[in-house]
């Protein structure tokens, strides 16, 4: 019999699949989950490929793993983010490698009426007899709510013998969704487009039609494009598919779940860090077998082990949270674009504020466009007002502008909410002596530490440091001489309280404790009006729809014009036409102020007059000038180390071996913007391509000619960075 070896790639740092041999007894296949001996240790591995050869002096895999197989498409997806990224293979598998083995899942307990009534009936226990007739099974909870008695009552009836228990089949993490449910009420061009993203995710199951195509459904805010590509899921469900729905943030998945569940009678499975770890297990196994039909989640959602995946659709695609930046540097809108040709599977882009890469694919012929350009039911986007904070600046100590004071006032005395819009978390980004200037600093990171005044800390929002406020000031002892300097949303909350002492507030931020229950119930608290005035971070500019809410005021317009970033003015550009968006989707209509020092910006002028085309056509112009993406490729090297000389020295040597040919520009070492963060010193290097230029194969020559760093130097490849920090 011919002796059969098995490439098997291993979910750590490592590049290279390693050789065993296949004991003659043992069936494998690619895609196989095996236990195989590494050093002294048996790691899990994934079979990536068998041959036939001698096994000569080979280790043997030592069994194969009761888990799933992986799929050809997502082994495909692994080795593809791994070339891409420049990453280990082994560090792009540990995206997706997933293994059963968690905590067993926790039996949950029926009873049903089975023994003689009890020798001491009191109106309680007939009340839980009467409600147990019929013989159907009940979970004790659920009894105990129908007969209006405590638990202690129903254990009772279990100890007389009445009751009987007996285990209940577990839940299925996502009931079927019903594509026929309720039928949407779809404008014109809503119905248009729903039907064109139907067509395509039909014929992709088909198999017809080629490659199945990416399409961006570009929809102002309030236009309806949820309701537009659930009608692409509807047809997904109807084929007998899966379908992936990728969102940024998971306070958002709380209100889109809802949604969903209108439409289709019950929700989706929903993925993210939150979900816990039985949970997880189970939709795990329900996409592997087929029986969760719509999974919506975050970024790591994109590596779940679909059967059939018929559809994929990155809600607002324009997100900066789609790419991670730690580990396996990869930006999940590309892999889902990826992910969706290799399964052929159609790929939804949706935004009211699409990136510049994806516009100009689309203007390209890349990708399909689809234009929703007007809000459902015929409301009115909301007027958008600048506040001049040189000539109407508010009274010292204060944050918010007379005029807009005065607007808030006006809407409260309607009976309607408003948003207060501030991107900066915490009370005060700084925390100075009066005495001395001494400023309250991260000692592991090159940052001020933020006071967090409902937490009574100082925080460092780069590595999570903590420390109590001071009495006195740790450089020169004087006592109460730390002030505050410039707001968050915790300060702004403190001058609301005392401008409008009778209105109802919240405060929401993504680092208030109560993770992700707490923002639910927050924000339905908000959708619901019982909150009157909401002061929130970008948390609250995307996604969210408060049929109440008719203004919304940005406090500080200009915090992302000022950094060196090439996408700065396309992202604050995004997000205050996001966060404006929030006012006005109800009955009435909606208004936006926005304080700023630059009224003249082209940004701010572009928000105020509408005219976001314009200010496309502007920005797109100037990367294609400058060669920036996605006209030109960029790619960033952060060297870090402990010790900052050697880190220093190590980016003084990529740069003398850098190379770089006709067409590739090598910039740096210069120290990075945030030049220690976590104990570790930073230096960045810049390429800078042509478009057409193979920026991989030139990055892994170069590193090869570089070798290894010693010692704690590290090098962090980011190709298409989003980040410049």
């Amino acid at each position: 019999m011919t002796a059969r070896v098995a490439e098997v790639l291993i979910p750590l740092a490592l590049d290279q699949t390693y050789s065993y041999a296949i004991p003659a007894e043992m069936a494998l296949a690619p895609g196989d989950v095996v236990a195989v001996p590494l050093g002294p240790r048996s790691r899990v591995g994934v079979v990536w490929e068998t041959r036939a050869g001698g096994s000569g002096n080979l280790k043997a895999v030592e069994g194969r793993i009761e888990a799933p197989p992986m799929r050809p498409a997502l082994r495909k997806l692994v080795d593809f983010i791994a070339r891409y990224t420049l990453a280990p293979r082994g560090s792009a598998l540990a995206l997706a490698l997933r293994l059963p083995g968690g905590a067993p899942e926790t039996v949950r307990l029926g009873v049903r009426l089975a023994g003689p009534l009890p020798e001491r009936m009191t109106p309680a226990r007939r009340r839980v007899v009467e409600a147990a007739a019929g013989g159907l099974v009940h979970g004790k909870g659920d009894l105990a709510k129908l007969a209006d008695v405590s638990m202690g009552v129903i254990d009772g009836l279990v100890d007389a013998g009445t009751l009987e228990t007996l285990a209940l089949a577990a839940a299925p993490v996502a009931e079927p969704p019903d594509p026929a449910f309720a039928a949407p009420d779809l404008s014109q061009r809503q119905r248009a487009a729903a039907e064109v993203l139907a067509a395509a995710v039909a014929t992709a199951a088909e198999g017809e039609g080629g490659p199945p195509p990416v399409i961006l459904l570009d929809g102002v805010t309030g236009s309806g494009k949820t309701e537009v590509y659930f009608e692409a899921v509807a047809e997904c469900i109807r084929r007998g598919r899966q379908a992936l729905i990728l969102m940024p943030e998971i306070a958002l998945t709380g209100a889109f779940l809802e949604r969903f569940a209108a439409r289709f009678g019950t929700r989706p499975a929903a993925w993210h860090s939150a979900v816990g770890a039985r949970r997880r297990e189970r939709i795990l196994a329900g996409v592997e077998e087929g029986e969760v039909a719509v999974v919506a989640g975050a970024r790591s959602a994109l590596f779940l082990p679909f059967r059939d995946l018929g559809l994929l659709v990155v809600d607002e695609e324009h997100e900066q949270a789609y790419k991670q930046e730690d580990g396996v540097a990869y930006h999940s809108r590309d892999m889902a674009i990826m992910r969706g040709r290799l399964e052929g599977a159609p790929v939804i882009l949706a935004s009211a504020t699409p990136s510049i890469e994806t516009r100009v694919n689309a203007s390209r012929g890349r990708y399909a466009r689809l234009v929703l350009p007007e809000r459902f039911g015929g409301r009115t986007l909301p007027s958008i007002t600048p506040l001049d904070m040189r000539r109407d600046p508010p009274p010292p100590g204060r944050f918010l502008s007379p005029r807009l004071v005065r607007e808030i006032e006006q809407a409260l005395a309607a009976g309607e909410q408003a948003l207060l819009f501030l991107n900066r978390r915490g009370f005060a980004p700084l925390t100075l002596c009066r005495a001395c200037g001494y400023r309250s600093s991260c000692p592991n990171c090159s940052a001020w530490l933020v006071e967090h005044r409902f937490r009574r800390a100082l925080v460092c929002h780069h590595c999570g440091h903590t420390e109590r406020v001071p009495e006195a000031c740790v450089a020169c002892g004087t006592v109460g001489s730390l002030v505050p300097c410039g707001p968050g949303v915790e300060r702004i909350a403190e001058e609301v309280a005392r401008l409008l002492p009778q209105a109802r507030r919240i405060v929401l931020s993504s680092d208030f404790p109560g993770g992700t229950e707490r923002l639910r119930t927050e924000l339905e608290s908000v959708a619901a009006g019982e909150v009157d005035i909401v002061i929130g971070t970008q948390l609250v500019a995307k996604g969210h729809n408060f049929p109440a809410m008719t203004l919304v005021g940005v406090l500080d317009a200009d915090i992302g014009l000022t950094s060196g970033d090439p996408r700065a003015s396309e992202r604050t550009f995004q997000l205050l036409q996001q966060v404006t968006g929030r006012a006005g989707r109800g009955a009435k209509p909606g208004r936006a102020f926005v304080q700023t020092y630059q009224p003249d910006h082209p940004v701010i002028a572009a928000l105020v007059s509408g005219e976001a085309e314009r200010f496309y056509a502007e920005e797109t112009a100037a990367r294609e000038a400058a060669g920036l993406p996605p006209f030109g490729r960029l790619a960033a090297l952060v060297v870090s180390g402990e010790d900052r000389a050697a880190a220093e020295a190590h980016g003084r040597m990529l740069a003398r071996c850098a190379e770089p040919p006709s067409g590739i520009m090598v910039l740096g070492p210069a120290e990075a913007p945030l030049a220690l963060i976590r104990g570790r010193y930073r230096f960045r290097l810049l390429v800078k391509t042509e478009r057409e230029v193979n920026i991989q194969a030139y990055l892994r020559a170069w590193l090869a000619r570089a070798g290894k760093p010693r010692g704690s130097v590290r090098v962090a490849v980011d190709v298409d960075p989003m980040s410049f920090f």
